[in-house]
């Protein structure tokens, strides 16, 4: 079924797959903001729902802070916002209710304000306070723009000296040639034997899919979670390593081993060792009583290599579980119903 390019291209109506092809040039945009001129933060929090929460998911792993960063999902934001912090307010529609909410409390208590937005009331209310903004490229959703939200966040933060990483720019340049020729291999016209996405894909139809990843690669563990969610409109969670074995390790101990699930864990060979090491001996202790993973060992010689390539993987496994499952990957209609009746006068 995954090779009948007529049958795709009729399920996948908004040619997702094309904009999953294609992510690799929202990491080449060169974002030019404005700047808070004699301003150092004492600490980042970042308001974002959904996938306009990814990119502050993985800055934690790349290219991390030297500074306190607090990522809220919420109304609400930390107690300790106050004119020393730097508070970014990301919404990709503009008009999520949650983040809205959030920044006016940021600006009551006098924080720097820097926004990610591509229309709505957010930028509208950035443009008027002359906040320093910016837009990334319009694609099918916030699911679609993490690339190009992880460089507009390096690219707003850059001037305040808060990254761990060196080299940003050099590994930029080698993580888009890197990821440019990885997505070759998964694209619709690649025939399932030789197409990695699809033969996984295949194997998560119609099952509630349980995605592990170490702390490092643990923020695209949770794309995979929302892409199959919103992409495929399957149920699936995520959890992390070494905290797995400290609680929903014993979870999977209860016979019989044919759950309705299925495993999929992100394995990098930069994870701390003793946590590459949780990966096998929980597979061990866990034979029969689990299905055994299906392991996606994710290449790349840094650690934002890695990062891109899984959540690219990701967005391709998803896409095709919901073609597979005759599921149309672009439409969130009850999620646009849930906001209209939120919305409605009671």
């Amino acid at each position: 079924m995954l090779d009948d390019l007529k049958l795709i291209h009729e399920r996948d109506s908004q040619d997702t797959l094309g904009t999953a092809e294609n992510q690799w040039m929202q990491l080449e945009r060169e974002y030019n903001p404005k700047i808070y001129d004699n301003f150092q933060p004492a600490h980042i929090v970042y308001c974002g729902m959904g996938g306009s929460a990814l990119a502050a998911a993985l800055s934690t792993s790349w290219p991390r802070y030297k500074i306190p960063f607090e990522l809220v999902r919420n109304y609400d934001i930390p107690a300790y916002v106050s004119d020393e912090t730097l508070f970014i307010a990301s919404s990709y529609s503009g008009n999520t209710e949650e983040t809205l909410h959030a920044l006016s409390i940021a600006e009551e208590r006098g924080a720097k304000i820097l926004v990610i937005s591509n229309g709505g009331k957010l930028l509208d209310h950035a443009k008027k306070h002359d906040y320093p903004t910016i837009s990334v490229d319009q694609v099918r959703g916030p699911r679609y723009a993490v690339l190009g939200e992880l460089k507009a966040l390096v690219s707003l933060l850059r001037p305040y000296n808060v990254f761990a990483a060196e080299g940003i720019d050099d590994i930029l340049h080698k993580t888009i040639e890197f990821l440019k020729e990885a997505v070759t291999e998964w694209v619709p016209t690649v025939p399932t034997a030789s197409n990695p996405a699809k033969m996984l894909a295949q194997e998560l139809i119609g099952q509630s899919v349980a995605v592990y990843a170490g702390p490092s690669l643990f923020p695209a563990a949770y794309k995979w979670k929302i892409d199959l969610n919103e992409n495929a409109k399957q149920l699936a969670w995520t959890d992390a390593y070494p905290e797995f074995n400290h609680n929903e390790f014993l979870g999977w101990t209860k016979q019989p081993v044919q759950k309705p699930y299925v495993v999929v864990e992100l394995r990098s060979n930069l994870e701390h060792p003793r946590t590459q090491r949780r990966f096998m001996v929980t597979e061990r202790l866990l034979s029969g009583m689990r299905p055994a993973p299906h392991v996606v060992n994710v290449p790349g010689e840094t650690l934002l290599e890695q990062l891109v390539w899984a959540v690219a993987f990701g967005d391709f496994v998803s896409l095709y579980v919901a073609i597979l499952s005759g599921v149309n990957p672009g439409p969130v209609e009850l999620m646009e119903k849930f906001k209209l009746e939120m919305n409605a006068k009671t």
